[in-house]
Parts: C-alpha cells; sequence; structure tokens
C-alpha cells in the first residue's frame, strides 16, 4: 500500500494546542456582584493536592475579582449551556448580570464565598494559592477544596460518569461536541477479550 506523503507548512508561533475544555469560572468579591467568565485555558496540574490553573487577561473583569478574592469555581459546560457560555465570554461583568441574563442559578460555594453555577454538572471549587504573571494573561494556580457533581451522573458504586453529559470544548475558535468513546485508560496494555467487553 503506498504511503501518503505528509507535507508540514512552518507557522509562527502561537497558541494552537487544540482542543482544549470551555469552561465557565464564577467569581465575586465584596464590591461586586457574582460574575461568570468563559475560558478555554484551564488544567489539570497537580493530584495531592488537587490543583488546576486557569489564564486571564489582565485586562478581563473577573481577573480583578479573583485578584481581590483569591477563590472561584470552575464549571464544566454542556451543550444545554452553550449559549450562555458564548454569551458569558462575549459580554463583560462591568457592565450586565450574567447570572440574571442567562437565567443560571447561582448557588453559594460549600468551602467559599465564590457561587457555582446548578446547572453545570460540575463544579470545581477553588482556592489560589500563586499567581503567576505571563504577558498578555495571568496563571492562576489553585488548589481544589470542594467538588459538587449532578447525582443522576453517578451511579450506585459512587462511579462518576461524564460520557453522556454533552460536554463541550474548545476547538480552534470552534464549540464542538466531546466525541464517542475511542478508548480507555491503559487499554493498550490490556488483553484484547477484555478491551473489547468494556468498549462496548
Amino acid at each position: 500500500m503506498e504511503t501518503k506523503k505528509i507535507t508540514k507548512l512552518e507557522w509562527k508561533p502561537g497558541t494552537l494546542l487544540n482542543p482544549v475544555p470551555v469552561v465557565m469560572v464564577s467569581c465575586v468579591c465584596e464590591e461586586e456582584k457574582p460574575n461568570i467568565i468563559t475560558l478555554a485555558w484551564a488544567g489539570t496540574i497537580n493530584s495531592n493536592p488537587p490543583m488546576l490553573s486557569i489564564s486571564i487577561r489582565k485586562e478581563r473583569h473577573s481577573h480583578e475579582i479573583i485578584s481581590k478574592s483569591g477563590e472561584f469555581v470552575v464549571n464544566l459546560v454542556t451543550k444545554d449551556l452553550l449559549w450562555a457560555t458564548d454569551y458569558c465570554g462575549v459580554k463583560s461583568g462591568r457592565d450586565v448580570d450574567k447570572f440574571k441574563e442567562m437565567k443560571l442559578t447561582p448557588v453559594v460555594g460549600s468551602e467559599i464565598s465564590a457561587p457555582y453555577i446548578m446547572e453545570s454538572p460540575v463544579n470545581l471549587e477553588c482556592k489560589v494559592t500563586q499567581t503567576i504573571e505571563l504577558g498578555t494573561h495571568d496563571l492562576f494556580l489553585a488548589e481544589i477544596v470542594c467538588v459538587h457533581v449532578d447525582e443522576d451522573k453517578v451511579d450506585e458504586q459512587g462511579t462518576l460518569h461524564l460520557d453522556d453529559a454533552d460536554l463541550v470544548c474548545y476547538n480552534h475558535g470552534q464549540y464542538q461536541e466531546v466525541g464517542k468513546k475511542l478508548g480507555f485508560y491503559g487499554y493498550s496494555v490490556r488483553k484484547k477479550k477484555v478491551i473489547e467487553r468494556e468498549k462496548k
């Protein structure tokens, strides 16, 4: 079989690590009403203690709020939340009440003051441990201090199932559905029969 020749183009350095999660980050401080910012630059950075990071432009309203409060909530995004997600990414909390405009339900966190979004299937309460100034953005490193999950996404054994939650990712300027299951962690070294059974 003839192998197709691959030709590469060389581009200038850019942020082409895609696809990435798209999340709604909720936050609040004493001087401001609760706010939501949509981010695609968020990721897990540590297991014990559980930690994640978010990267926010310095001029964004939520940057100021999180810098003052030292806390925020990362809310996962589903297809049903996509319209609100986009709105919260293009509108500024300086001008509008995003919770009110998008008819989202704020719930005060268990460990922090920032509210989580009830309509999101998973909410991660976070406390900032370090802020790293980069260039256009600041990187907030945070410890996850509490997690809320929709009860109907957890089975009788306590296992969380997000494969049917209609989660959304961000891919080079577009929102896309998270696709079908193609494998699982460690499947490349499992026996074939076990793999076929667990893929069903």
